[in-house]
């Protein structure tokens, strides 16, 4: 009796641990690898190895234009002197940053804005808010955290960063083939 009860515990502590096991497991998975140097993105993503310093603007009047397929190391501005064309989706905290940018597109297609750091990206138009098609992260150790894709018209577009808990984030606007 007192070997089944035995194997009985035995049996539901590992049960009980396979869980907790397999989430640790997953997590050490998905955590960035460890980066002994930087590495250059190649293809559409190259530029971001070049980045020109830019200033994001406060408002939309004065949004510095971003120029597609050109990287930039972007100046943040402390959230409080931001005045967003639209209520970010995510606006942070007061002691957050972020910077109105104006996109010009010629083309419709589908766009991709890579990021080097945690931060809310909205991209607004003529008719409003435009949705994000996909989200990623970009190649290991090329120092981009997120990309966004939207689907774009012809037209003007403003690009709002916010809740950035760094003032100095690089991004890079891209059209995908």
């Amino acid at each position: 009796m007192r070997i089944k009860t035995k194997l009985c515990l035995l049996a539901t502590g590992l049960m009980l641990s396979a869980p907790a096991m397999a989430e640790q497991g997953s997590m050490a998975a998905s955590a960035a690898p460890a980066c002994p140097a930087p590495i250059a993105p190649a293809g559409a993503l190259a530029p971001w190895a070049r980045p020109a310093p830019l200033a994001a603007g406060a408002d939309g009047a004065h949004a510095p234009t971003v120029t597609l397929g050109r990287a930039a190391q972007l100046a943040l501005l402390p959230t409080p002197s931001l005045h967003f064309l639209l209520p970010p989706a995510k606006s942070g905290e007061a002691t957050s940053h972020g910077g109105v940018l104006s996109l010009d597109i010629a083309k419709t297609g589908t766009y991709r804005i890579a990021l080097s750091a945690a931060a809310w990206l909205d991209v607004v138009g003529q008719d409003g808010a435009q949705r994000s098609i996909a989200h990623a992260h970009g190649p290991d150790c090329s120092g981009i955290r997120k990309m966004v894709d939207f689907t774009l018209k012809p037209g003007h577009y403003t690009v709002q960063i916010s809740s950035s808990a760094v003032a100095q984030i690089r991004l890079l606007a891209i059209a995908l083939p």
